[in-house]
């Protein structure tokens, strides 16, 4: 069965709740306390994790919507999109508040001589640049080269990713169950990617 108008209505009504809900619990935990020895440090990785959930999920809409038949989720995928740059915002807003104290020289030091800063640095601004095209009025001015762009979210997951796992210091488990699941997003996109090993 497929689904409805009215039932991507209700998906995204689900979405805007389970982040108003994370939301919720985090500012929970931060005012009960409860983040542990270094708040800071889990705080960040909290939200890091949470924007790069959202990720994967606006990528794993594509396989289902192949593999279920279910064209009207591609109605879902922006919206998936859009909460993953809102996280990854406030996951870089805490990094250079609470961490940096506003040391903005610093943060650009960091950036630069940490690799695992500059990967998540990289996926930021991709991500930032496909919230800004994803405005309707954006996207046909931008025409084809629109979806030449977009292509690149599978370049985000992979490093963010990538930062997630080079950040962990210890615990890998959890860092490896996400380069797994984001190299399985990707193989779905094998084409692209021999595509480009063609072209160059």
């Amino acid at each position: 069965m497929k689904i409805s108008v009215r039932g991507i209505f209700y998906l995204k009504v689900v979405i805007h709740l389970s982040a108003i809900a994370t939301l919720t619990w985090l500012a929970y935990l931060v005012d009960q306390d409860l983040l542990g020895a270094d708040p800071v440090k889990e705080l960040t990785h909290f939200l890091g994790k949470t924007a790069l959930n959202f990720l994967l999920l606006s990528l794993a809409i594509t396989p289902v919507i192949k593999r279920f038949k279910q064209p009207l989720l591609i109605r879902v995928r922006r919206l998936l999109g859009l909460y993953s740059f809102a996280w990854v915002s406030l996951h870089l807003l805490v990094f250079i508040w609470l961490d940096l104290q506003w040391e903005f020289l610093l943060f650009f030091d960091e950036v630069i001589k940490r690799p695992y800063l500059s990967f998540g640095a990289v996926a930021l601004i991709i991500l930032l640049l496909l919230s800004i095209t994803s405005i309707t009025a954006i996207k046909k001015k931008m025409k084809k080269s629109w979806l030449t762009l977009h292509r690149f979210v599978y370049w985000a997951a992979l490093f963010a990713t990538i930062h997630y796992y080079w950040s962990v210091k210890s615990g890998l488990i959890e860092p490896t169950i996400y380069l797994a699941i984001c190299f399985y997003l990707l193989s779905e996109r094998k084409q692209y990617f021999r595509t480009l090993l063609k072209f160059r």
